[in-house]
């Protein structure tokens, strides 16, 4: 069972492991070439903005939403989401913000197609873009020192962490199946500038490994918010913005509870 809860308006359902995934943000498809068969097409509550999404693969959660929130993009800025999946990311904060460009890197075809569509459909194929690739070969499909900010929503599991989904695409999501944290951090240092800004979403049993491979990819850590479900619970997730070649001071900010009082 689940507990429906509302997040920046989205209303969002809290899982059995603290997390949350958007939920309820469905409404009738529109006559659009866009769709494929078992795809809907849900309300992002933003500018009137869409999302295509396929309930049998992996779907966004509150966490791509809380992403979005927490990362600075200044006018003018290009932006690159790593593991862009069904173009969440990208298509938020091309609304949010005043970057002037977007690019999604993702490597399962079939959700760059996805994502693709989704772009279309909102009109957005100027500020957008959405590239199928590796991201372990990041530094050479794109130009290197190139881009101002990278956002990334990464697996937070390890491969040999837990049981792994038998779907290819859950696993592939949750899991570090096709790229690990390393490869994250490696590729976005060679993309990023002197000064560019890094936005990821993690897991906070693995902050100790986070900081210390953030620091030796000289993307310094400079803010820090931890995320709760509830205010007497433990954080089930942590922002964090990282400034490459920055000095080394951090900025603990106050935590985001997620929801009020748990109802009995």
């Amino acid at each position: 069972m689940t507990n429906n809860r509302k997040y920046n308006g989205l209303t969002v359902s809290e899982k059995k492991d603290g997390t949350s995934a958007a939920d309820d943000m469905r409404v009738e498809p529109k006559e659009s070439g866009y769709l494929r068969q078992g795809e809907r097409l849900d309300d992002l509550q933003l500018g009137g903005l869409e999302l295509i999404q396929d309930p049998d693969k992996f779907c966004f959660g509150v966490d791509a939403v809380m992403l979005t929130d927490f990362a600075r993009v200044k006018p003018g800025e290009r932006v690159l989401d790593l593991g862009t999946g069904n173009g969440i990311i990208p298509i938020l904060l091309s609304a949010k913000t005043r970057g002037e460009h977007f690019t999604g890197l993702e490597i399962q075809a079939d959700m760059a197609e996805m994502a693709r569509r989704s772009v279309r459909h909102n009109h957005l194929e100027e500020r957008i873009d959405i590239v199928t690739g590796d991201i372990k070969e990041a530094a050479d499909i794109f130009r290197p020192a190139f881009f101002d900010v990278i956002t990334t929503n990464p697996p937070y599991m390890l491969a040999d962490h837990g049981l792994r989904n038998p779907d290819e695409a859950l696993a592939i999501a949750r899991h570090e199946v096709l790229c690990s944290l390393d490869d994250i951090l490696r590729e976005s240092m060679k993309l990023m500038q002197d000064k560019s800004r890094f936005y990821m979403i993690h897991r906070p049993f693995r902050l100790t490994e986070i900081m210390i491979r953030m620091n030796y990819y000289k993307i310094e850590p400079k803010r820090i918010r931890f995320v709760h479900p509830y205010i007497d619970k433990e954080p089930t997730m942590v922002l964090i913005e990282g400034v490459k070649g920055a000095r080394s001071r951090v900025t603990v900010e106050p935590p985001l509870v997620l929801y009020g009082k748990k109802d009995n």
